[in-house]
């Protein structure tokens, strides 16, 4: 009877052991089972958060127009010739808001850059032909009598002021004056320079902006408010720019703004012409 016992305890353990083998996996499953929903709460969260970690379509759009800007910048080689990037950002935004709005010649891209915070003895004009990413002209360019006398710091729009009037302008066509070979601009930026036309702001030739009147003063000789150029250049560069050109006059002047420095519609002017 004892041996009976015996062998029937030893089933029982041997039973015992195989539904523990076969229990074991299904309740571990079930332990498992809730620490497992906590990463898919989780998983739904990261996937919420990497949403909202996406760029907007704006952003990148923003993105590409810097992008493409810099390209540009670089592609011109204009930062070795003194054309800071901030003032070249400037002058393609209104360019590309002015053709935008449909104000400049199909036939030409042309931009030209006078930056004023330069000093007058440095090369401070820059023709840019943005099809071919070439710098077309660099030159010596003169401010107006009354906006400083090596550095432009003050500027107008108010007739016989003999300042120099900030912004952006469309070229006209030429005529010839006082000063000879003349162009007409169209001054664009309401309250900066949109008298450019009545006080006949021009662009003409000087002998006053030579290397030679440079060396002789210490300093470029001055306009009525005129962005003259070197006699020897005028023609070539009046031939250049005239006929719907976008010209733009950068200065030290901290309450200067434009309608035309909209990044939205320069951004779209330059999405649109790649497409």
């Amino acid at each position: 009877m004892e041996n009976q016992s015996v062998v029937h305890r030893l089933r029982l353990k041997r039973r015992a052991r195989r539904m523990a083998r076969r229990i074991l996996p299904f309740v571990a499953s079930l332990f498992m089972a809730t620490p497992l929903a906590a990463p898919v709460v989780n998983s739904k969260a990261t996937a919420a958060s990497m949403s909202n970690a996406l760029p907007s379509a704006k952003s990148l759009q923003a993105a590409f127009f810097s992008q493409r800007l810099h390209d540009m910048y670089r592609d011109l080689n204009v930062e070795a010739q003194g054309l800071r990037y901030e003032v070249f950002e400037k002058a393609m935004t209104g360019y590309l808001n002015l053709q935008q709005d449909g104000q400049l010649s199909d036939a030409k891209q042309l931009l030209t850059v006078v930056d004023f915070e330069l000093p007058s003895t440095e090369k401070r004009l820059w023709v840019l032909d943005l099809e071919a990413k070439q710098v077309r002209f660099h030159t010596l360019v003169a401010h107006g009598h009354n906006s400083g006398e090596n550095v432009a710091t003050n500027f107008s729009n108010q007739n016989e002021s003999n300042m120099s009037s900030l912004g952006f302008y469309v070229t006209q066509g030429e005529y010839v004056g006082k000063h000879g070979r003349s162009l007409k601009l169209n001054g664009v930026d309401e309250g900066y320079n949109t008298n450019a036309l009545a006080r006949a702001v021009v662009m003409h030739g000087a002998d006053y902006v030579s290397e030679d009147f440079i060396q002789q003063y210490g300093r470029l000789g001055r306009s009525l408010g005129c962005p003259a150029l070197p006699m020897d250049q005028k023609d070539e560069i009046i031939e250049a720019v005239n006929g719907g050109t976008c010209l733009f006059l950068n200065g030290s002047d901290q309450s200067y703004s434009s309608k035309y420095l909209n990044e939205d519609v320069a951004m779209n002017a330059l999405l649109s012409g790649n497409s």
